[in-house]
């Protein structure tokens, strides 16, 4: 555990965090989480969107905000985040999904565990719909543990540590959040924070609450046990 620093340290510090998003044909979600975040008085130029070649109005909706923009041809989560890093210019990388909120003061806790030695971390996951099974699997991301830690919880890492183990696995298609936490406690004390952050329910309710889950169990379960990822997509497009 660490001792929470003032908050007028964190504000003081606040220009140490690029915020990382890749985005892919997220037209209907990116205006909205972009006024949530500048509502927070994070400067726009501290947010990076890395756009996978979205087919729908993402960009223009993205342009309408004071951001800074990259455009790729490929849609890949890894190689899409490992761009925006490349051009981050912070201490911290803070990387989040498009359909995901932070909690309204996730920067005073990045800041606070960033200056008291702890280099990487995420938060606890919450979905905006409430089902009785989604509610019981993110009672579990509480866990410090890999089994338990999913791309929606976000991902905060200093970007000394992120250099150092250079950066997203790019061979990864599936579970590349996964794969970086476990290189990251390598070099980082990582911390799961005690607030939470809220995750679109979306994918779950167009393929079913359960369906879907059992379907990423038995992908995870499948990575666990070695099988590549070529494997593990066919497995996941014949599920879909």
């Amino acid at each position: 555990m660490y001792n929470r620093c003032s908050s007028t340290k964190a504000k003081l510090t606040v220009n140490k965090i690029n915020i990382i998003i890749p985005v892919y044909n997220e037209a209907d979600n990116i205006g909205e989480l972009l006024n949530y975040l500048l509502a927070l008085n994070i400067p726009a130029k501290d947010i990076i969107i890395i756009d996978g070649g979205s087919r729908d109005d993402t960009m223009e909706v993205a342009k309408k905000f004071d951001v800074q923009l990259i455009e790729s041809d490929q849609k890949s989560r890894a190689k899409q985040m490992n761009a925006g890093a490349k051009i981050a210019t912070q201490n911290i990388l803070y990387f989040l999904h498009a359909d995901t909120y932070p909690p309204k003061d996730f920067l005073k806790f990045i800041l606070d565990a960033y200056n008291n030695g702890i280099e990487s971390g995420c938060f606890r996951l919450k979905f905006d719909f409430n089902h009785w099974f989604l509610n019981v699997n993110a009672w579990f991301t509480r866990f410090n543990l890999n089994r338990f830690r999913f791309g929606d919880q976000s991902l905060f890492v200093s970007k000394k540590v992120f250099d150092r183990i250079k950066g997203f696995n790019e061979n990864m298609i599936l579970l590349e959040d996964q794969e970086i936490i476990k290189r990251i406690r390598r070099h980082s004390k990582f911390i799961v924070f005690k607030s939470h952050v809220t995750t679109s329910a979306r994918k779950y309710l167009k393929f079913g609450v359960f369906r879907l889950q059992c379907m990423f169990y038995y992908i995870y379960t499948l990575y666990a046990l070695g099988f590549s990822q070529q494997s593990l997509v066919k497995q996941y497009r014949k599920l879909k």
